[in-house]
């Protein structure tokens, strides 16, 4: 395994996370295009940028991250059509990940942790939008979990029991609900989540994952009450979103305080 008190030598603390945090916001440009064309079947890695009100095409300068939607105030230039707010928020999002991930644990694991928290980013914000947590990407995640093993705690072992344990576990889960209820209760793409995830963080921290979600979805309901919404058994509810919200404060916790 890599050593990450060599990693750390090669580069300062608050200089990885200067790095990381425009890294972040970079990478999260293209998420946030994932996001917002993936599921309107439109390519994503093909066309130019354009604005989707008029469709004219944007230049170099109206796509830097974060600065280029704030000099703009939101809005198209041309037409005054508004900027999905999608774009902005994931490329913020992604810039602070990658600073808390570098200042959280020095070196190639910070790196890691920070790609794990951008994969989980973009899988929250498609779950909370389409309820759809996309095979491919969930793939990138299961296998950069994977990878990280070498440089980053904790070791394969744990890893490839939390991968198998998370998906059987919640796969079972929606089996029984499915037999005892005679509908849906999970989405296909939960267990395979909950195994990614499992593949990161290994098996000791599922519980705690698994917890954290179940009360941010506790948390999530009792706010549309409060609002007045009407709440039935027969809503469905990101469950994916809340795993995606609940692991990355979890790998969080496991490098601060070790394995």
């Amino acid at each position: 395994m890599f050593d990450t008190a060599v990693a750390s030598a090669m580069l300062p603390s608050w200089l990885l996370a200067v790095i990381l945090g425009v890294a972040g916001a970079i990478a999260g440009s293209f998420l946030s295009t994932i996001v917002v064309r993936w599921p309107a079947d439109r390519s994503v890695l093909h066309g130019r940028s354009a604005c989707d009100g008029c469709g004219r095409t944007l230049a170099a300068w109206e796509l830097i991250p974060i600065v280029s939607a704030i000099a703009a105030r939101g809005r198209c230039r041309s037409c005054g059509a508004r900027i999905n707010p999608r774009h902005t928020a994931v490329e913020i999002g992604c810039a602070a990940i990658g600073i808390v991930s570098a200042l959280a644990t020095p070196g190639l694991a910070g790196i890691a942790g920070a790609v794990f928290g951008w994969l989980l980013l973009t899988l929250a914000v498609l779950d909370a939008d389409e309820f759809w947590l996309p095979d491919p990407l969930v793939a990138a995640l299961a296998l950069t979990g994977l990878a990280s093993a070498n440089w980053c705690q904790p070791p394969l072992v744990d890893r490839l029991i939390g991968g198998a344990g998370g998906f059987a576990l919640l796969w079972l889960v929606a089996a029984g609900y499915r037999l005892a209820r005679g509908r849906e209760g999970l989405g296909g793409g939960d267990p395979k989540l909950f195994g990614a995830i499992g593949l990161w963080l290994g098996w000791r921290m599922l519980p705690a994952v698994l917890l954290l979600a179940g009360l941010i979805g506790l948390g999530v309901v009792l706010l549309q009450i409060i609002r007045g919404r009407t709440v039935d058994a027969q809503d469905a509810l990101p469950f994916g979103t809340f795993l995606g919200l609940a692991a990355y404060p979890a790998w969080l916790v496991m490098v601060i305080l070790g394995p």
